[in-house]
């Protein structure tokens, strides 16, 4: 059979909370390392605050104007849309590698997914989101 047969037995069919005290140890110890880390430093680390440790950083470019200019919500509202319509396009892909094992099936359900994906898109183009004309 091999060296350690037992871890074979180990395998539990059913899904008890024991089988997630690896993963809630591992986050314990994640979180615990992150905050020893932050308090150290923060007690080791110097504390001379000067006036020029204080001064804002200008890279020698002298500035002009306001850095706080309004941008136009168009501006966001089409990187939003970007990013959920390509995370949309990311799920096409286990249906390309895995389309003859999904059969007709697996087909209509790609199917939905577009027409949600075009209902979605029409009515981003019926409310005028992308027109930047304002």
């Amino acid at each position: 059979m091999g060296i350690f047969p037992f871890l074979l037995q180990a395998q539990t069919a059913a899904n008890t909370s024991a089988n997630y005290l690896p993963i809630g140890i591992q986050l314990f110890f994640a979180i615990a390392i992150v905050v020893v880390i932050m308090v150290v430093t923060h007690w080791l680390g110097p504390k001379r605050k000067t006036a020029d440790k204080l001064a804002t950083f200008t890279s020698g470019i002298p500035s002009h104007g306001d850095a706080r200019q309004p941008m136009s919500v168009k501006y966001f509202l089409v990187a939003i849309l970007f990013v959920l319509f390509d995370v949309e396009v990311i799920f096409f892909y286990p249906y390309a590698v895995n389309f003859k094992q999904l059969g007709w099936d697996g087909f209509l359900a790609v199917l939905m997914f577009v027409g949600f994906f075009l209902c979605g898109f029409i009515y981003i183009i019926k409310k005028g989101a992308l027109k930047w004309e304002d």
